[in-house]
């Protein structure tokens, strides 16, 4: 198979399979936790904080994770527009 026919069976499944959610949210809700729990471990290891100041700096460390991203996206972005 193509790179491109691999893309269009993988976009298939994944139009079937979401096509047979009720519920996305509770179907993404698995991914979603440990996706915002690395924070919290990113900022408290040995689980020394208390929970409203781990809740606080994870959240922080979100911000700065997200804004990072933006910021890369803003840079390529730029590239992309740059004549040749």
């Amino acid at each position: 198979m193509t790179p491109e026919q691999r893309r269009m069976r993988a976009q298939a499944g994944a139009h079937s399979m979401w096509a047979k959610t009720g519920d996305r949210t509770e179907r993404t809700a698995i991914a979603r936790k440990k996706f915002l729990d690395r924070f919290e471990k990113q900022v408290d290891p040995n689980g020394e904080l208390t929970p409203a100041e781990r809740a606080k700096r994870a959240a922080s460390a979100r911000r700065a994770y997200f804004t990072g991203l933006a910021l890369r996206s803003s840079v390529a972005r730029a590239a992309r527009k740059k004549p040749a």
